[in-house]
């Protein structure tokens, strides 16, 4: 194993000796700046590649001072106010950040603008309002008292989210605010392009051009306190404008209104099922975006350069599973990996040369102080996103943020070399083979499909909330999963059936979110193919509220598929029964009690063929079922576990009805997986616990033999 090369390394000025060291010592072979930071020229030349981050929309502030009008915009919306009289006065900035948006007072507000009763619904008749550009308030006239109203209404971004992000966490004091502006200008445009291309000439010792990323920031918006307010990674907020309007107009043929963007509050987040109009809202942004920045790309090469786009900040518009991201030409793909989920959404990005990933913790003071546990956020990090990288490896990997932070933690420095090692490690085994999968495809099934492959809430402050268990943990769990995964829409259903390869389908999530699908179940087409699927020998898994809408005297639309439905008061007259049967062959791993998280309450049976296999409170919250030929399982929520992920394994199987070739590089402890890569003729096993672990490892029914597994240890072995 060779203990140099794959690994990218933040560097600073002014630590040339240290940085020299560390490059020996991780085995780096390209070295990066980061926000705010540069590269010396003697750190230039200790690596083999030079990455160099650049920034299209604000890397020259002059510009921006001299171009106010041409800065970018977004919508937002004011907090609800009450009338209580017959006029009605809002602060419209009331709540939010004043250093990060100012009111847009250069687009005529009565053109661009919206005032909604909230309690109604009702658009506000444009001469019942007005706006003092003075005061910052628009004054409402003839208002139903004791209604909500809110305005929607357009601001200019004075401070980029990344630099205003990067600033307050670090620190960073008088350091002048970068403000963001807006590609879609003809002049900012050329201005971009030309600015690129000087850049590229005179940075003759830079081989990888770092874009971070493109033009258009994900919607991160701070409130008065300097807080974070609302924070959509997929948010396509901060790409609005009236010249992108007046464009999409003329594009698609009709006008978008602000609560099209606004979307009562919600800005369209993930979690709502999109509409017509944001689909093509954003599939109008794609194309833009993918224009543009195919020709900045065209540019870098021109000058014998690499392009690589970072998968965060500034990547609105370049959707790495959309359909106009390979026509960008980017070289390569890099992001933040948080888990195993992240992973997966780098290292499968089709039409690339190379992806990728940045490990936590970054080097950034929240971590790297007092209280904080670097080795051990280090550890839990490496621990999940090894599972993926087993299945599908990101080709580099490295970190970010400021390294004289980490200096200061020589824990935390030598486990990075230890990472780094097994990570070399596990290329110099696999050599870009891939790892044993069984016949048949896992399906997740959601209202987003492709596009979203791989991808969640990506909200690290909403874990907590009950949503993210039924959803981002059956993600986390397929990650690092012996099976092949496919994202699915319902209008891929609709328009072409289920595939002949797909042995599994799941549907998870809360009602009325775009992971579950809300009124998708209402569709006859979708519904009955789906039924017909399983009554053949399809496999179905639902978690959370899994098909659910009420209709009909249902709540769960695949009831009786699933076996069972959720009472919502409606049916407390009718009489349930169900019996738990304790033996069965999706808990035959188990060996602690099973944690459903959050949980669903008011799960009960439907069918004499539902089983019920766990109960929490009178609840059912594990249940399986035979409709026809085919099988179900429900679960009640699935937060992230070793214990949960081999449940949902188990399950897999179990639902497809290939119970007898689960034990195909198989391991009996849950704490320990296995994959084995045929092709090469090598398999590891891998502990994911930072504690000694015992197992059985299956090669198959026949071939198994005990392995003891030192606290995260990976094993390889010849077949």
């Amino acid at each position: 194993m060779g203990k140099k090369g794959r690994v990218t390394l933040p560097t600073q000025e002014g630590m040339d000796k240290e940085i020299e060291k560390i490059i020996e010592k991780w085995g780096a072979d390209a070295i990066r700046n980061s926000d705010g930071t540069q590269l010396s020229d003697g750190v230039k030349k200790l690596a083999e590649k030079v990455y160099a981050t650049y920034f299209l929309t604000r890397s020259d502030q002059e510009w921006a001072k001299e171009h106010p009008d041409q800065l970018q915009q977004m919508y937002l919306m004011s907090n609800p106010s009450i009338a209580k009289e017959n006029v009605l006065e809002i602060d419209i900035m009331d709540g939010y950040f004043t250093e990060q948006v100012t009111i847009d007072t250069n687009h005529d507000p009565k053109e661009w603008w919206e005032v909604v009763d909230r309690t109604s619904g009702e658009i506000i008749y444009k001469d019942n309002w007005e706006f003092n550009k003075n005061t910052g308030k628009v004054i409402i006239n003839e208002v139903k008292k004791y209604h909500s109203y809110t305005v929607s209404f357009l601001v200019y971004q004075i401070w980029d989210a990344t630099q205003m992000y990067n600033h307050i966490t670090n620190d960073w004091g008088d350091k002048p605010h970068e403000m963001p502006y807006d590609v879609r200008h003809p002049e900012t445009k050329e201005h971009i392009l030309s600015a690129l291309d000087n850049w590229c000439k005179e940075s003759k010792d830079v081989d990888v051009v770092r874009f971070t990323t493109f033009f258009y920031h994900f919607t991160l918006v701070f409130n008065n306190y300097a807080k974070e307010k609302f924070v959509d990674w997929f948010g396509y907020s901060g790409s609005v404008s009236p010249l992108a309007l007046e464009e999409f107009e003329k594009e698609k043929g009709y006008k978008l209104t602000p609560e099209d963007i606004i979307d009562e509050g919600y800005y369209n987040s993930p979690f709502r099922i999109p509409k017509k109009e944001f689909l093509d809202w954003l599939d109008f942004q794609q194309k833009f975006v993918s224009d543009t920045a195919k020709e900045c790309v065209e540019i870098v090469h021109k000058h014998n350069k690499e392009a690589m786009m970072f998968l965060g900040d500034n990547w609105i518009g370049t959707e790495p599973y959309g359909k106009y991201f390979q026509n960008i030409g980017i070289d390569a793909v890099v992001g933040s990996v948080g888990n195993g989920t992240t992973m997966r959404m780098i290292s499968d990005i089709p039409g690339v040369k190379y992806t990728e990933g940045r490990f936590l913790p970054y080097f950034f003071p929240d971590v790297f102080c007092k209280d904080g546990d670097p080795v051990g956020e280090a550890n839990t990090n490496w621990l999940q996103a090894r599972r993926a990288i087993l299945r599908k490896p990101i080709d580099r990997m490295g970190y970010g943020g400021y390294l004289n932070l980490a200096l200061e933690f020589p824990e935390f420095v030598e486990r990075v070399e230890e990472i780094c090692n097994e990570f070399r490690e596990i290329h110099s085994h696999i050599k870009g083979t891939k790892a044993y999968t069984p016949t048949f495809k896992v399906a997740v099934l959601n209202s987003w499909g492709k596009l979203r492959t791989w991808m969640t809430n990506q909200v690290a402050h909403a874990l907590w909330y009950k949503k993210i268990y039924s959803y981002v943990g059956l993600i986390e769990a397929l990650s690092g999963m012996a099976v092949d995964v496919e994202f699915i829409s319902f209008e891929d259903i609709k328009k072409d059936g289920i595939k002949e390869d797909i042995g599994v389908i799941i549907n998870a999530g809360d009602e009325g979110t775009a992971w579950s699908g809300g009124n998708n179940w209402l569709d006859e087409v979708v519904v009955t193919k789906i039924r017909n699927w399983v009554n053949n020998g399809g496999g179905f898994i639902g978690i959370g509220e899994p098909t659910a809408y009420q209709n009909q005297g249902r709540y769960f639309q695949l009831a009786d598929v699933l076996g069972v439905d959720k009472e919502l008061g409606y049916s407390l007259s009718t009489d349930k029964y169900g019996f738990i049967t304790k033996d069965h062959f999706i808990l035959e791993d188990q060996t602690e009690e099973l944690d459903f998280g959050e949980s669903m309450k008011s799960i009960y049976g439907v069918s004499d063929s539902t089983q019920i296999l766990a109960m929490q409170d009178g609840d059912t919250v594990l249940a399986v079922n035979t409709y026809g030929k085919g099988r179900s399982v429900y679960m009640a929520g699935l937060p992230y576990s070793p214990e949960n992920s081999r449940l949902l394994l188990r399950s897999i199987y179990w639902a497809v009805g290939k119970e007898n070739e689960i034990k195909k590089w198989y391991t009996t402890n849950v704490n320990t997986e296995c994959t084995s890569y045929e092709e090469i003729g090598e398999f590891v096993i891998i502990n994911n616990t930072n504690i000694i672990q015992e197992t059985v490892v299956y090669k198959d029914e026949n071939n198994y033999f005990n392995v003891i597994l030192q606290p995260m240890e990976s094993k390889w072995l010849d077949i």
